[in-house]
């Protein structure tokens, strides 16, 4: 995956317009059929110039910044500052400090960043979220759409990571645990630390990235 398609961004809903799109059916299916879109669109194999580039596949490093993989300011190098807490989140990728190349070759290396409150993480989150920064695999765990929506959860109050192919919901507090819907397992964290307000990776994903076999 080479470029961020804009139809994947992440979505970022108040309470009014959550609650909207669950209660119209006709707009929830818009939805979803656009996420689909964004999931085949995600699937398609990443352009040649960045498979050429030496590092470009390799899976995050200990020591590497994330840039931004969206938008306007796309391969800027985000800061803690850039994140606002309580969302929305920053989708990302991650990059080789020696050599400036982004190990975008491989959509399994997209990430997703939101600041929470320290006080609300789990021990096993709060231990790799600096300043309450969390970070996780962007591929649902279901089909390997990526996740396109931080919304309010399906059976609660709080907002959630959500992938809208099929609805599977992550809570980020809680190690990204599935809190609704098919996906069969949480996503696969990614330990941060931040100097000088620059977010750079402190360990190699926990757990698993990427769709279940066969979904």
């Amino acid at each position: 995956m080479s470029r961020s398609n804009p139809s994947a961004s992440i979505e970022q809903s108040g309470e009014s317009d959550a609650s909207g799109s669950c209660a119209d059916p006709t707009r929830r299916a818009v939805l979803t059929a656009l996420a689909s879109c964004a999931c085949l669109a995600a699937i398609e194999p990443a352009a040649a110039d960045d498979d050429e580039q030496p590092g470009a596949n390799e899976r995050p490093q200990k020591a590497d910044r994330l840039v931004r993989a969206e938008g306007d300011k796309a391969g800027q190098v985000i800061k803690s500052e850039d994140l606002t807490l309580g969302g929305p989140p920053i989708r990302a990728w991650p990059q080789d400090p020696n050599t400036s190349v982004v190990r975008k070759g491989s959509r399994l290396n997209e990430v997703v960043l939101v600041k929470l409150d320290p006080s609300e993480l789990d021990d096993a989150t709060r231990a790799r979220a600096p300043d309450g920064i969390v970070c996780y695999s962007v591929v649902c765990t279901h089909a390997g759409c990526p996740i396109t929506a931080w919304l309010k959860e399906e059976q609660g109050d709080k907002n959630v990571l959500k992938c809208l192919c099929h609805n599977s919901e992550y809570d980020p507090r809680q190690n990204a645990q599935v809190v609704f819907g098919p996906a069969p397992r949480r996503l696969a964290a990614l330990p941060l630390t931040v100097a000088d307000g620059v977010i750079t990776v402190a360990a190699p994903f926990v757990g698993k990235v990427g769709a279940q076999q066969g979904g």
